[in-house]
């Protein structure tokens, strides 16, 4: 299954940090783009795979980019993650 959630991306004095507006508590930073982009795939990840293994699953909708707030110097990029859950299927 592939999941596709927004990321806010804000430019800080330390580098670089990303919101998921749509998942909770979900966030990440780095010293650079690409190295925070990086750990918001492994922070979305393992939302999701904590979210769809030991709760109930329900995963919240997808916000649009139009209907995201940012503030001046934020940025929004899609941040996707192919999850394999069924059982077996690294062996």
């Amino acid at each position: 299954m592939t999941f596709a959630y927004p990321a806010i991306i804000h430019p800080t004095e330390k580098g670089y940090t990303a919101t998921f507006p749509d998942l909770t508590d979900c966030a990440a930073e780095g010293d650079t783009l690409n190295e925070c982009l990086d750990n918001a795939y492994h922070a979305m990840y393992n939302w999701l795979y904590v979210e769809l293994t030991e709760f109930e699953g329900h995963l919240p909708p997808i916000s649009h980019k139009e209907d995201l707030i940012l503030q001046e110097g934020d940025f929004v990029r899609n941040i996707s993650a192919i999850m394999r859950l069924t059982d077996g299927w690294d062996e």
